[in-house]
């Protein structure tokens, strides 16, 4: 039993960088994630303009907007930034679910502390 009380201090510390570990990986997974949606958000925004540009009657002599080809290929690259986008945004609110978990534990802990000292 007096082990476990000379142990408790070493066990605290750990758990205190853990935490802190935790919080540092969740603020840049917060930030990637919204830089994701950012550049999710564009790219997308920019492969719908280009798919709408045929139907307003604009085409190019190097590159014609209408050719199945490439709107099969805008199709599907649109397909994959909603996906990118919808993983961004995944991401975005696991990171706050996280954060707020965070905060909260470490208000539990403030309180226990607060008991026991």
């Amino acid at each position: 039993m007096s082990e476990d009380r000379e142990r408790e201090p070493e066990i605290i510390e750990a758990h205190q960088e853990f935490v802190a570990h935790i919080e540092r990986g969740a603020r840049r997974m917060q930030i990637l994630s919204i830089l994701t949606v950012i550049v999710a958000a564009f790219l997308a925004v920019s492969y719908v303009a280009q798919l709408a540009l045929p139907l307003t009657g604009t085409k190019s002599q190097t590159v014609n907007l209408a050719d199945p080809t490439l709107v099969v290929t805008e199709v599907v690259v649109l397909g994959l930034t909603m996906v990118w986008l919808y993983v961004g945004l995944s991401d975005l609110g696991f990171s706050m679910r996280m954060k707020r978990e965070i905060a909260r534990a470490r208000s539990k802990e403030k309180e226990i502390g607060a008991r026991l000292g």
